[in-house]
Protein backbone atom coordinates (compact mmCIF):
# COMPACT_ATOMS: atom_id res chain seq x y z
CA UNK A 1 0.00 0.00 0.00
CA UNK A 2 1.25 3.44 -0.95
CA UNK A 3 1.80 6.26 1.46
CA UNK A 4 -0.88 8.74 1.06
CA UNK A 5 1.10 11.75 0.50
CA UNK A 6 0.98 15.50 -1.10
CA UNK A 7 -2.58 16.63 -1.66
CA UNK A 8 -4.12 13.66 -0.58
CA UNK A 9 -2.82 13.63 2.40
CA UNK A 10 -3.60 17.24 3.50
CA UNK A 11 -7.42 16.67 2.17
CA UNK A 12 -7.56 13.42 4.36
CA UNK A 13 -6.36 15.39 7.46
CA UNK A 14 -8.69 18.16 6.88
CA UNK A 15 -11.52 15.38 6.47
CA UNK A 16 -10.61 13.92 9.92
CA UNK A 17 -9.93 17.59 11.24
CA UNK A 18 -13.99 18.10 10.21
CA UNK A 19 -15.23 14.62 11.16
CA UNK A 20 -13.68 14.43 14.66
CA UNK A 21 -14.86 18.08 15.24
CA UNK A 22 -18.26 16.71 14.70
CA UNK A 23 -17.94 13.44 16.66
CA UNK A 24 -16.56 15.42 19.96
CA UNK A 25 -19.46 18.33 20.04
CA UNK A 26 -21.94 15.96 17.74
CA UNK A 27 -23.86 15.24 21.68
CA UNK A 28 -24.96 19.44 21.36
CA UNK A 29 -27.75 18.11 19.21
CA UNK A 30 -29.53 17.40 22.04
CA UNK A 31 -28.48 20.14 24.41
CA UNK A 32 -31.33 23.03 25.62
CA UNK A 33 -31.53 26.55 25.32
CA UNK A 34 -30.09 27.85 28.25
CA UNK A 35 -31.70 30.95 30.31
CA UNK A 36 -27.95 33.06 30.20
CA UNK A 37 -28.20 35.14 27.07
CA UNK A 38 -30.04 32.43 25.01
CA UNK A 39 -33.29 33.93 25.26
CA UNK A 40 -31.80 37.60 24.42
CA UNK A 41 -30.61 36.33 21.72
CA UNK A 42 -33.18 33.48 20.64
CA UNK A 43 -36.06 32.27 22.53
CA UNK A 44 -37.85 35.71 23.69
CA UNK A 45 -36.19 37.52 20.36
CA UNK A 46 -39.03 38.53 18.46
CA UNK A 47 -36.98 39.65 15.65
CA UNK A 48 -34.82 36.09 15.77
CA UNK A 49 -38.00 34.03 15.79
CA UNK A 50 -39.78 35.82 13.07
CA UNK A 51 -37.09 34.48 10.75
CA UNK A 52 -35.11 35.95 8.03
CA UNK A 53 -37.45 39.38 7.06
CA UNK A 54 -36.05 42.59 5.56
CA UNK A 55 -37.49 44.33 8.59
CA UNK A 56 -35.18 41.73 10.84
CA UNK A 57 -32.04 42.92 8.82
CA UNK A 58 -32.55 46.69 9.53
CA UNK A 59 -33.29 46.12 13.12
CA UNK A 60 -29.93 43.64 12.95
CA UNK A 61 -28.09 46.71 11.57
CA UNK A 62 -29.46 49.82 13.61
CA UNK A 63 -29.57 47.51 17.34
CA UNK A 64 -27.55 47.56 20.48
CA UNK A 65 -29.71 44.43 21.32
CA UNK A 66 -27.42 42.94 24.43
CA UNK A 67 -24.90 45.89 24.77
CA UNK A 68 -23.29 45.07 21.26
CA UNK A 69 -23.43 45.98 17.82
CA UNK A 70 -23.20 42.45 16.04
CA UNK A 71 -25.62 42.46 13.00
CA UNK A 72 -23.82 39.27 11.11
CA UNK A 73 -24.42 37.58 13.96
CA UNK A 74 -28.21 38.37 14.67
CA UNK A 75 -29.13 37.78 10.81
CA UNK A 76 -27.06 34.14 10.97
CA UNK A 77 -29.28 33.72 13.98
CA UNK A 78 -32.66 34.45 11.79
CA UNK A 79 -31.39 32.45 9.08
CA UNK A 80 -31.34 29.78 11.19
CA UNK A 81 -34.55 30.28 12.52
CA UNK A 82 -36.45 30.46 9.33
CA UNK A 83 -35.15 27.25 8.08
CA UNK A 84 -34.98 24.63 10.70
CA UNK A 85 -37.34 27.19 13.36
CA UNK A 86 -36.47 27.86 16.43
CA UNK A 87 -34.71 23.91 16.94
CA UNK A 88 -31.81 24.34 19.83
CA UNK A 89 -30.12 21.49 18.17
CA UNK A 90 -29.91 22.94 14.93
CA UNK A 91 -28.53 26.02 16.11
CA UNK A 92 -25.75 23.75 17.95
CA UNK A 93 -25.04 21.85 15.37
CA UNK A 94 -24.88 25.19 13.32
CA UNK A 95 -22.23 26.22 15.46
CA UNK A 96 -20.14 23.73 15.30
CA UNK A 97 -20.28 23.36 11.54
CA UNK A 98 -18.56 27.02 11.89
CA UNK A 99 -16.27 25.67 14.42
CA UNK A 100 -15.06 22.76 11.88
CA UNK A 101 -14.77 25.09 9.14
CA UNK A 102 -12.49 27.48 10.94
CA UNK A 103 -10.50 24.71 12.27
CA UNK A 104 -9.93 23.82 8.58
CA UNK A 105 -9.44 27.79 7.64
CA UNK A 106 -7.09 27.69 9.87
CA UNK A 107 -5.01 24.58 9.09
CA UNK A 108 -4.99 25.83 5.86
CA UNK A 109 -3.81 29.27 6.30
CA UNK A 110 -1.12 27.59 8.48
CA UNK A 111 0.26 25.18 5.56
CA UNK A 112 -0.03 27.79 3.21
CA UNK A 113 1.97 30.04 4.97
CA UNK A 114 4.62 28.06 6.19
CA UNK A 115 4.64 24.51 4.33
CA UNK A 116 4.31 22.79 7.50
CA UNK A 117 1.95 20.12 7.30
CA UNK A 118 2.08 18.25 10.83
CA UNK A 119 2.47 20.98 12.90
CA UNK A 120 -0.32 23.12 10.95
CA UNK A 121 -2.61 20.30 11.68
CA UNK A 122 -1.41 19.67 14.86
CA UNK A 123 -2.40 24.29 16.03
CA UNK A 124 -5.56 23.21 14.03
CA UNK A 125 -6.63 20.02 16.04
CA UNK A 126 -5.84 21.31 19.12
CA UNK A 127 -7.91 24.74 18.04
CA UNK A 128 -10.65 22.45 17.00
CA UNK A 129 -10.61 20.07 20.08
CA UNK A 130 -9.27 22.33 22.82
CA UNK A 131 -11.88 22.41 26.16
CA UNK A 132 -11.50 26.00 26.61
CA UNK A 133 -13.31 26.43 23.24
CA UNK A 134 -16.44 24.01 24.31
CA UNK A 135 -17.95 27.64 26.03
CA UNK A 136 -17.80 29.35 22.52
CA UNK A 137 -19.16 26.44 20.73
CA UNK A 138 -21.61 24.45 22.92
CA UNK A 139 -23.55 27.95 23.97
CA UNK A 140 -25.63 29.63 20.74
CA UNK A 141 -25.47 33.26 22.23
CA UNK A 142 -22.17 32.52 21.52
CA UNK A 143 -22.46 32.31 17.59
CA UNK A 144 -20.47 35.50 17.59
CA UNK A 145 -17.26 33.78 18.31
CA UNK A 146 -17.65 30.94 15.56
CA UNK A 147 -18.55 33.52 13.37
CA UNK A 148 -16.15 35.85 13.56
CA UNK A 149 -13.26 33.23 14.20
CA UNK A 150 -14.51 32.25 10.77
CA UNK A 151 -13.59 35.13 9.05
CA UNK A 152 -10.78 36.08 11.10
CA UNK A 153 -8.99 33.38 9.29
CA UNK A 154 -11.04 33.94 5.65
CA UNK A 155 -9.07 37.63 5.90
CA UNK A 156 -5.82 36.13 6.56
CA UNK A 157 -6.21 33.65 3.99
CA UNK A 158 -7.46 36.65 1.88
CA UNK A 159 -4.31 38.74 3.12
CA UNK A 160 -1.79 35.62 1.80
CA UNK A 161 -3.58 36.05 -1.76
CA UNK A 162 -3.15 39.90 -1.78
CA UNK A 163 0.63 39.55 -0.46
CA UNK A 164 1.68 37.10 -3.51
CA UNK A 165 -0.12 38.69 -5.92
CA UNK A 166 -1.08 42.57 -4.46
CA UNK A 167 -3.56 44.11 -6.26
CA UNK A 168 -7.00 46.34 -5.10
CA UNK A 169 -9.31 43.58 -5.68
CA UNK A 170 -7.75 40.95 -3.72
CA UNK A 171 -6.91 43.72 -0.65
CA UNK A 172 -10.70 44.54 -1.49
CA UNK A 173 -11.27 40.86 -0.42
CA UNK A 174 -9.27 41.29 3.10
CA UNK A 175 -11.22 44.67 3.80
CA UNK A 176 -14.54 42.54 2.96
CA UNK A 177 -13.79 39.57 5.03
CA UNK A 178 -12.97 41.57 8.21
CA UNK A 179 -15.56 43.95 7.93
CA UNK A 180 -17.66 40.49 7.91
CA UNK A 181 -15.63 39.21 10.82
CA UNK A 182 -16.17 42.68 12.59
CA UNK A 183 -20.27 42.66 11.54
CA UNK A 184 -20.32 39.13 13.93
CA UNK A 185 -17.69 40.26 16.56
CA UNK A 186 -15.69 43.35 17.52
CA UNK A 187 -12.90 41.57 19.38
CA UNK A 188 -11.50 41.26 16.28
CA UNK A 189 -10.28 44.23 15.41
CA UNK A 190 -7.06 43.75 15.96
CA UNK A 191 -6.62 41.38 13.15
CA UNK A 192 -4.61 44.55 11.59
CA UNK A 193 -1.96 44.32 14.23
CA UNK A 194 -1.78 40.47 13.98
CA UNK A 195 -1.01 40.57 10.07
CA UNK A 196 1.81 42.41 10.89
CA UNK A 197 3.30 40.00 13.17
CA UNK A 198 2.37 37.26 10.16
CA UNK A 199 4.65 39.92 8.01
CA UNK A 200 7.54 39.35 10.52
CA UNK A 201 6.91 35.74 10.56
CA UNK A 202 6.43 33.23 8.77
CA UNK A 203 5.87 35.78 5.43
CA UNK A 204 9.11 37.48 6.59
CA UNK A 205 8.33 40.89 4.65
CA UNK A 206 9.86 42.62 7.73
CA UNK A 207 13.00 41.96 9.80
CA UNK A 208 16.20 42.70 9.18
CA UNK A 209 18.33 40.42 7.50
CA UNK A 210 15.85 37.99 6.75
CA UNK A 211 14.68 36.80 3.21
CA UNK A 212 11.19 35.83 2.57
CA UNK A 213 9.78 32.46 2.29
CA UNK A 214 9.34 30.62 -1.45
CA UNK A 215 5.66 31.56 -0.76
CA UNK A 216 6.33 35.01 -1.30
CA UNK A 217 9.56 35.17 -3.19
CA UNK A 218 8.94 35.38 -6.74
CA UNK A 219 6.18 36.69 -7.09
CA UNK A 220 4.79 39.93 -6.51
CA UNK A 221 4.40 40.54 -3.17
CA UNK A 222 8.60 40.82 -2.15
CA UNK A 223 9.64 42.23 1.07
CA UNK A 224 8.74 45.79 -0.07
CA UNK A 225 9.27 48.83 2.28
CA UNK A 226 8.05 48.90 6.01
CA UNK A 227 6.56 52.10 5.37
CA UNK A 228 4.28 50.03 2.63
CA UNK A 229 3.74 47.45 5.07
CA UNK A 230 2.33 49.86 7.67
CA UNK A 231 0.24 51.16 4.94
CA UNK A 232 -1.50 48.64 3.77
CA UNK A 233 -2.81 48.20 7.52
CA UNK A 234 -4.24 51.61 7.42
CA UNK A 235 -7.61 50.99 5.88
CA UNK A 236 -8.18 47.87 8.42
CA UNK A 237 -6.94 50.03 11.39
CA UNK A 238 -9.59 52.50 10.51
CA UNK A 239 -12.55 49.89 10.25
CA UNK A 240 -11.04 49.06 14.09
CA UNK A 241 -11.57 52.15 15.24
CA UNK A 242 -14.56 52.73 14.02
CA UNK A 243 -16.34 49.31 14.97
CA UNK A 244 -14.27 49.59 18.34
CA UNK A 245 -15.89 53.24 19.24
CA UNK A 246 -19.44 52.05 18.19
CA UNK A 247 -19.27 48.86 20.20
CA UNK A 248 -18.28 51.25 22.79
CA UNK A 249 -20.72 53.88 22.41
CA UNK A 250 -23.60 50.81 22.43
CA UNK A 251 -21.96 48.87 25.76
CA UNK A 252 -22.12 52.54 27.54
CA UNK A 253 -25.38 53.22 26.42
CA UNK A 254 -26.76 49.69 27.46
CA UNK A 255 -25.10 50.07 30.72
CA UNK A 256 -22.65 47.22 30.29
CA UNK A 257 -19.43 49.02 31.14
CA UNK A 258 -18.55 48.88 34.41
CA UNK A 259 -18.27 52.34 36.33
CA UNK A 260 -14.92 53.32 37.67
CA UNK A 261 -16.27 54.08 41.38
CA UNK A 262 -17.84 50.24 41.29
CA UNK A 263 -14.60 48.88 39.47
CA UNK A 264 -11.47 51.13 40.17
CA UNK A 265 -8.86 51.51 37.85
CA UNK A 266 -6.47 49.66 40.34
CA UNK A 267 -8.44 46.61 40.71
CA UNK A 268 -8.90 46.49 36.87
CA UNK A 269 -5.30 46.87 36.31
CA UNK A 270 -4.39 43.65 38.81
CA UNK A 271 -7.66 41.69 36.76
CA UNK A 272 -5.64 42.56 33.16
CA UNK A 273 -1.98 41.20 34.65
CA UNK A 274 -3.51 38.00 36.63
CA UNK A 275 -5.85 37.44 33.41
CA UNK A 276 -3.53 36.18 30.42
CA UNK A 277 -1.53 34.18 33.32
CA UNK A 278 -4.78 32.50 34.19
CA UNK A 279 -5.71 31.76 30.59
CA UNK A 280 -2.08 30.53 29.82
CA UNK A 281 -2.27 28.02 32.47
CA UNK A 282 -6.16 26.74 32.25
CA UNK A 283 -4.56 26.17 28.03
CA UNK A 284 -1.85 24.27 29.58
CA UNK A 285 -4.07 22.47 32.46
CA UNK A 286 -7.84 22.83 31.16
CA UNK A 287 -9.25 22.20 34.99
CA UNK A 288 -12.32 23.88 36.81
CA UNK A 289 -13.65 25.44 33.94
CA UNK A 290 -17.02 27.70 34.52
CA UNK A 291 -19.05 29.74 32.34
CA UNK A 292 -19.08 32.41 34.25
CA UNK A 293 -15.78 33.43 36.67
CA UNK A 294 -16.89 36.39 39.49
CA UNK A 295 -14.72 39.39 39.37
CA UNK A 296 -12.14 39.23 42.69
CA UNK A 297 -12.29 42.38 44.19
CA UNK A 298 -9.94 41.46 46.87
CA UNK A 299 -7.04 40.02 45.45
CA UNK A 300 -3.17 39.80 47.40
CA UNK A 301 -0.63 42.21 46.25
CA UNK A 302 1.60 39.95 44.97
CA UNK A 303 -0.58 37.62 42.51
CA UNK A 304 -0.59 40.91 40.13
CA UNK A 305 3.03 41.85 40.63
CA UNK A 306 4.23 37.67 39.90
CA UNK A 307 1.56 37.90 36.88
CA UNK A 308 3.42 41.27 35.71
CA UNK A 309 6.54 39.95 36.06
CA UNK A 310 6.11 36.46 33.88
CA UNK A 311 4.50 38.36 31.19
CA UNK A 312 7.41 40.61 31.01
CA UNK A 313 9.77 38.31 31.41
CA UNK A 314 8.29 36.13 28.98
CA UNK A 315 7.94 38.72 26.42
CA UNK A 316 11.37 39.95 26.99
CA UNK A 317 12.70 36.26 26.14
CA UNK A 318 10.11 36.29 23.26
CA UNK A 319 12.26 39.48 21.91
CA UNK A 320 15.73 38.26 22.49
CA UNK A 321 14.69 35.03 20.67
CA UNK A 322 13.19 37.04 17.79
CA UNK A 323 15.88 36.40 14.94
CA UNK A 324 16.06 32.68 16.03
CA UNK A 325 12.80 31.34 17.00
CA UNK A 326 10.76 34.02 15.32
CA UNK A 327 7.44 31.67 15.40
CA UNK A 328 7.99 32.13 19.94
CA UNK A 329 7.40 35.88 19.87
CA UNK A 330 4.78 35.52 16.86
CA UNK A 331 3.03 33.06 18.91
CA UNK A 332 3.13 35.29 21.76
CA UNK A 333 2.25 38.74 21.06
CA UNK A 334 -0.40 37.03 19.17
CA UNK A 335 -1.69 36.32 22.28
CA UNK A 336 -0.81 39.02 24.14
CA UNK A 337 -2.40 41.18 21.23
CA UNK A 338 -5.75 39.20 20.28
CA UNK A 339 -6.44 39.16 24.14
CA UNK A 340 -6.08 43.35 24.65
CA UNK A 341 -9.85 44.00 23.83
CA UNK A 342 -11.27 41.78 26.50
CA UNK A 343 -8.78 41.94 29.10
CA UNK A 344 -10.95 44.38 31.35
CA UNK A 345 -9.26 48.20 31.60
CA UNK A 346 -12.63 48.92 30.04
CA UNK A 347 -14.71 46.81 32.00
CA UNK A 348 -17.83 44.58 30.41
CA UNK A 349 -20.21 43.14 32.85
CA UNK A 350 -19.17 41.44 36.00
CA UNK A 351 -17.08 38.60 34.97
CA UNK A 352 -13.24 38.61 35.54
CA UNK A 353 -12.20 36.52 32.72
CA UNK A 354 -14.40 34.57 30.35
CA UNK A 355 -13.16 30.92 28.69
CA UNK A 356 -14.93 32.39 24.96
CA UNK A 357 -12.46 34.97 25.08
CA UNK A 358 -9.66 32.80 24.45
CA UNK A 359 -11.14 31.52 21.38
CA UNK A 360 -8.37 33.65 18.46
CA UNK A 361 -5.69 34.55 21.09
CA UNK A 362 -5.19 30.97 21.96
CA UNK A 363 -3.84 29.84 18.38
CA UNK A 364 -0.65 32.09 19.08
CA UNK A 365 0.15 29.99 21.92
CA UNK A 366 -0.15 26.67 20.07
CA UNK A 367 1.83 28.25 17.08
CA UNK A 368 4.30 28.38 19.91
CA UNK A 369 3.89 25.00 21.32
CA UNK A 370 3.91 23.20 17.56
CA UNK A 371 7.30 24.89 16.00
CA UNK A 372 8.76 25.12 19.52
CA UNK A 373 7.96 21.20 19.98
CA UNK A 374 9.18 20.31 16.15
CA UNK A 375 12.54 22.26 16.58
CA UNK A 376 13.34 20.44 19.69
CA UNK A 377 12.57 17.11 18.03
CA UNK A 378 14.77 18.55 14.90
CA UNK A 379 17.92 18.58 16.91
CA UNK A 380 17.32 14.87 19.00
CA UNK A 381 16.02 12.61 16.14
CA UNK A 382 15.41 10.08 18.95
CA UNK A 383 12.75 11.40 20.26
CA UNK A 384 10.76 12.61 17.37
CA UNK A 385 8.69 9.66 17.83
CA UNK A 386 7.64 10.14 21.06
CA UNK A 387 7.42 14.00 20.05
CA UNK A 388 4.90 13.25 17.74
CA UNK A 389 2.73 10.41 19.68
CA UNK A 390 2.99 13.08 22.70
CA UNK A 391 1.19 15.34 20.02
CA UNK A 392 -1.23 12.94 19.33
CA UNK A 393 -1.86 12.03 22.93
CA UNK A 394 -2.25 15.80 23.99
CA UNK A 395 -5.18 15.79 21.35
CA UNK A 396 -7.00 12.84 22.51
CA UNK A 397 -6.72 13.83 25.97
CA UNK A 398 -8.36 17.40 24.89
CA UNK A 399 -11.45 15.77 22.87
CA UNK A 400 -11.98 13.80 25.89
CA UNK A 401 -12.04 16.39 28.19
CA UNK A 402 -14.15 18.66 25.45
CA UNK A 403 -16.67 15.90 25.20
CA UNK A 404 -16.65 16.02 29.17
CA UNK A 405 -17.00 19.51 29.28
CA UNK A 406 -19.55 19.69 26.27
CA UNK A 407 -21.94 17.64 28.33
CA UNK A 408 -22.05 20.27 31.21
CA UNK A 409 -23.92 22.87 28.77
CA UNK A 410 -27.00 20.46 28.01
CA UNK A 411 -29.31 22.46 30.56
CA UNK A 412 -29.17 25.55 32.54
CA UNK A 413 -29.09 23.53 35.59
CA UNK A 414 -26.15 20.99 35.04
CA UNK A 415 -24.14 23.70 33.76
CA UNK A 416 -24.51 25.98 36.76
CA UNK A 417 -24.13 23.25 39.31
CA UNK A 418 -20.78 22.48 37.92
CA UNK A 419 -20.12 26.21 37.87
CA UNK A 420 -20.92 26.84 41.55
CA UNK A 421 -19.26 23.72 42.09
CA UNK A 422 -15.64 24.73 40.44
CA UNK A 423 -15.81 28.42 41.78
CA UNK A 424 -16.69 30.56 44.82
CA UNK A 425 -19.07 33.61 45.43
CA UNK A 426 -20.65 33.10 42.64
CA UNK A 427 -23.28 35.14 42.81
CA UNK A 428 -24.30 34.81 39.47
CA UNK A 429 -24.17 31.41 39.19
CA UNK A 430 -26.74 31.08 42.25
CA UNK A 431 -29.27 33.61 40.21
CA UNK A 432 -29.05 32.07 36.88
CA UNK A 433 -29.65 28.57 39.01
CA UNK A 434 -32.60 29.79 40.82
CA UNK A 435 -34.13 31.13 37.36
CA UNK A 436 -33.38 27.01 35.78
CA UNK A 437 -34.86 25.75 39.31
CA UNK A 438 -38.22 28.24 39.04
CA UNK A 439 -38.28 27.19 35.21
CA UNK A 440 -38.81 23.30 36.52
CA UNK A 441 -41.51 24.40 39.23
CA UNK A 442 -39.10 23.83 41.81
CA UNK A 443 -39.92 27.48 43.48
CA UNK A 444 -38.92 26.56 47.28
CA UNK A 445 -35.25 25.60 45.84
CA UNK A 446 -35.00 28.98 43.38
CA UNK A 447 -35.55 30.95 46.53
CA UNK A 448 -33.07 29.20 48.09
CA UNK A 449 -30.96 29.98 45.07
CA UNK A 450 -31.61 33.68 44.46
CA UNK A 451 -30.93 34.11 48.47
CA UNK A 452 -27.68 32.56 48.05
CA UNK A 453 -26.87 34.94 45.21
CA UNK A 454 -28.03 37.85 47.45
CA UNK A 455 -26.09 36.63 50.37
CA UNK A 456 -22.75 36.91 48.05
CA UNK A 457 -24.17 39.81 46.72
CA UNK A 458 -26.39 42.39 48.78
CA UNK A 459 -26.55 45.07 45.61
CA UNK A 460 -27.41 42.48 42.61
CA UNK A 461 -30.16 43.60 41.63
CA UNK A 462 -31.32 41.01 38.95
CA UNK A 463 -31.44 38.20 42.07
CA UNK A 464 -33.73 40.86 44.07
CA UNK A 465 -36.26 41.18 40.93
CA UNK A 466 -36.19 37.30 40.38
CA UNK A 467 -36.37 36.76 44.18
CA UNK A 468 -39.47 38.97 43.62
CA UNK A 469 -41.26 37.03 41.02
CA UNK A 470 -40.68 34.04 42.59
CA UNK A 471 -42.15 34.98 45.84
CA UNK A 472 -44.96 36.47 43.90
CA UNK A 473 -45.46 32.92 42.60
CA UNK A 474 -45.88 31.34 45.80
CA UNK A 475 -48.76 33.90 47.10
CA UNK A 476 -46.21 35.99 49.49
CA UNK A 477 -47.13 38.93 47.83
CA UNK A 478 -45.93 41.45 50.25
CA UNK A 479 -42.28 39.84 50.55
CA UNK A 480 -42.45 39.89 46.41
CA UNK A 481 -43.07 43.50 46.60
CA UNK A 482 -40.09 44.22 49.06
CA UNK A 483 -37.94 42.54 47.00
CA UNK A 484 -39.18 44.49 43.41
CA UNK A 485 -38.33 47.50 45.04
CA UNK A 486 -35.07 46.52 46.02
CA UNK A 487 -34.50 45.62 43.09
CA UNK A 488 -35.85 48.80 41.07
CA UNK A 489 -33.84 51.52 43.81
CA UNK A 490 -30.49 49.18 42.57
CA UNK A 491 -31.49 49.23 39.13
CA UNK A 492 -33.70 52.55 38.33
CA UNK A 493 -32.48 52.66 34.55
CA UNK A 494 -33.49 48.98 33.93
CA UNK A 495 -36.51 47.83 32.28
CA UNK A 496 -36.82 44.72 33.87
CA UNK A 497 -36.07 46.12 37.34
CA UNK A 498 -38.93 48.71 36.30
CA UNK A 499 -40.93 45.57 35.01
CA UNK A 500 -40.59 43.69 38.21
CA UNK A 501 -41.87 46.73 40.62
CA UNK A 502 -44.60 47.21 38.43
CA UNK A 503 -45.79 43.56 38.50
CA UNK A 504 -45.66 43.17 41.86
CA UNK A 505 -47.81 46.25 42.84
CA UNK A 506 -50.69 45.13 40.36
CA UNK A 507 -50.59 42.27 42.20
CA UNK A 508 -51.39 44.19 45.25
CA UNK A 509 -53.88 46.46 43.65
CA UNK A 510 -52.00 49.09 43.73
CA UNK A 511 -52.61 50.02 39.72
CA UNK A 512 -51.70 53.41 39.56
CA UNK A 513 -48.19 53.05 40.97
CA UNK A 514 -48.30 49.77 38.68
CA UNK A 515 -48.79 51.89 35.49
CA UNK A 516 -46.20 54.22 36.61
CA UNK A 517 -43.66 51.79 36.81
CA UNK A 518 -44.74 49.94 33.56
CA UNK A 519 -44.69 52.75 31.99
CA UNK A 520 -41.08 53.53 32.30
CA UNK A 521 -40.03 49.81 31.91
CA UNK A 522 -41.70 50.65 28.03
CA UNK A 523 -40.10 53.86 27.80
CA UNK A 524 -36.38 52.15 28.85
CA UNK A 525 -37.42 49.18 26.22
CA UNK A 526 -40.14 50.28 23.87
CA UNK A 527 -40.31 46.50 22.04
CA UNK A 528 -41.11 44.92 25.40
CA UNK A 529 -43.76 43.18 24.93
CA UNK A 530 -44.82 41.69 28.15
CA UNK A 531 -44.37 45.17 29.81
CA UNK A 532 -46.85 46.36 27.29
CA UNK A 533 -49.41 43.64 27.99
CA UNK A 534 -48.82 44.20 31.87
CA UNK A 535 -49.09 48.21 31.64
CA UNK A 536 -52.62 47.30 29.29
CA UNK A 537 -54.39 45.30 32.04
CA UNK A 538 -53.24 47.78 34.28
CA UNK A 539 -54.72 50.11 32.54
CA UNK A 540 -58.15 48.13 32.41
CA UNK A 541 -58.49 47.57 35.94
CA UNK A 542 -58.80 51.39 36.08
CA UNK A 543 -61.27 51.51 33.60
CA UNK A 544 -58.82 53.36 30.95
CA UNK A 545 -59.85 50.88 28.18
CA UNK A 546 -58.89 52.89 25.21
CA UNK A 547 -55.20 53.53 26.80
CA UNK A 548 -55.44 49.03 27.46
CA UNK A 549 -56.05 48.24 24.04
CA UNK A 550 -53.70 50.18 22.88
CA UNK A 551 -51.02 48.53 24.87
CA UNK A 552 -52.41 44.92 24.31
CA UNK A 553 -52.38 45.62 20.51
CA UNK A 554 -48.55 47.03 20.85
CA UNK A 555 -47.73 44.25 23.07
CA UNK A 556 -49.25 41.75 20.04
CA UNK A 557 -47.45 43.46 16.85
CA UNK A 558 -44.39 43.42 18.69
CA UNK A 559 -44.92 39.69 20.19
CA UNK A 560 -48.54 37.61 18.08
CA UNK A 561 -47.50 34.70 20.46
CA UNK A 562 -47.97 36.22 23.70
CA UNK A 563 -49.42 34.12 26.07
CA UNK A 564 -52.92 35.24 27.15
CA UNK A 565 -52.85 38.57 25.69
CA UNK A 566 -55.31 38.43 22.78
CA UNK A 567 -57.83 37.42 25.36
CA UNK A 568 -57.22 40.43 27.86
CA UNK A 569 -57.69 42.60 24.48
CA UNK A 570 -60.78 40.68 23.54
CA UNK A 571 -62.33 41.33 26.70
CA UNK A 572 -61.09 45.08 27.23
CA UNK A 573 -63.03 45.39 23.32
CA UNK A 574 -65.80 44.19 24.96
CA UNK A 575 -65.63 45.92 28.04
CA UNK A 576 -65.77 49.02 25.92
CA UNK A 577 -68.63 47.87 23.69
CA UNK A 578 -70.71 47.41 26.47
CA UNK A 579 -69.85 51.13 28.05
CA UNK A 580 -70.58 52.41 24.57
CA UNK A 581 -74.01 50.62 24.44
CA UNK A 582 -74.95 51.59 27.68
CA UNK A 583 -74.10 54.96 27.05
CA UNK A 584 -76.57 55.16 24.06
Amino acid sequence: MKPVRGWRREILLCAVLFLVTFAVYFQVRRHEFLLYDDPDYVTANAHVRAGLTWEGVAWAFSTGHGGNWFPLTWISLMADSEVFGVDSGALHLVNVFFHGLGALLLFAVLRRMTGAVWRSAFVAFLFSLHPLHTESVAWIAERKDVLSGFFWFLAIWAYLGYVKRPGWGRYLMVVVAFGLGLMAKSMVVTLPVALLLLDFWPLRRIGVGKQPLSYVRGSDGVRGSARWILFEKVPLAALSLGVGAATYVVQQRSHYVMPLGLIPLSQRLGNALVSPVAYAADWLWPARLAVFYPFRFHVPWWQPVAAGVAILAVSILAVRWSGRRPYLAVGWFWYLVTLTPVIGLVQVGSQARADRYTYIPMVGLSIALAWGAAEFAKRRPGLKMAMAAAGVGVCLACAALTWRQAGYWQDTVTLFRHSLAVTSGNYLGYNILGLALRDRGRLDEAIASYREAIEINPGFGDAHANLSQALLEEGRARESLTEAAAAARLKPDDEEAQYNLGTALAGQGRFEEAIEALGMAVRLKPDYAKAHANLGSALANLGRLDEAIAEFNLALRIDPGLEGVREELDGALDLRRQSAGKGR
